[in-house]
């Protein structure tokens, strides 16, 4: 895991780049909160803040990787949607950037359509890439890559339910989320982060 000085050089080099602060969270894996913490320096005064960083660049650098993980997030779709007497799925949807190398490999093992999704940072409303399938009459999985605070994943599900689509189910690679739940929608990850204590 990086230190907290090179996360925070790795921050302010994106933030001159004129990214925002969502768009840096994502990047870094991180809450918004731990990069506004970081961005102010609060650091060097030595006040701290709750979070775990989920760095899997190991999974991301090779496509043979991807999928043994989307085959797992397959395997894990399967076992909740038959729960649920075995609701059919149309569509997997990624959720940009990091959600759709997991989504699209799914989708490939499922013989699903494949959506993509961008949530937008400055606006309410994301965008759902016409150059996949559309959302329209679909029962929808959501898949991402981490679970911070859950302000994507809710505006994700509310897109698709004002789209006229139907969230089954939202799984992620890894989960900072005290629940199992999300808008009313059952979410699983494969990797579930807990704070346990200060260091």
């Amino acid at each position: 895991m990086k230190s907290i000085e090179e996360l925070y050089k790795k921050a302010l080099e994106l933030k001159n780049k004129g990214i925002s602060d969502k768009e840096i969270s994502t990047e870094l894996h991180l809450s918004v909160n731990t990069v506004t913490w970081l961005l102010s320096q609060e650091f060097l005064k030595g006040s701290k803040v709750e979070d775990v960083r989920v760095g899997w660049r190991s999974i991301g650098v090779y496509g043979n990787r991807i999928m043994y993980i989307a085959q797992i997030m397959a395997d894990i779709i399967d076992e909740e949607l038959s729960k649920d007497g075995g609701k059919r799925i149309d569509s997997i949807l990624g959720i940009t950037i990091n959600g759709i190398p997991f989504a699209t490999m799914a989708s490939y093992l499922m013989e699903k359509e494949l959506i993509v999704y961008r949530p937008h940072h400055s606006r309410q409303e994301g965008f759902f890439s016409s150059n996949f399938a559309s959302v329209k009459g679909k029962n929808v999985v959501i898949i991402d890559d981490v679970a911070s605070t859950g302000e994507t994943l809710r505006r994700t599900i509310t897109d698709i339910k004002n789209e006229g689509g139907i969230v089954l189910l939202v799984i992620v690679l890894a989960s900072k989320l005290h629940s199992d739940e999300i808008s009313g929608v059952r979410i699983r990850s494969i990797i579930r982060t807990n704070i346990i204590g200060n260091s």
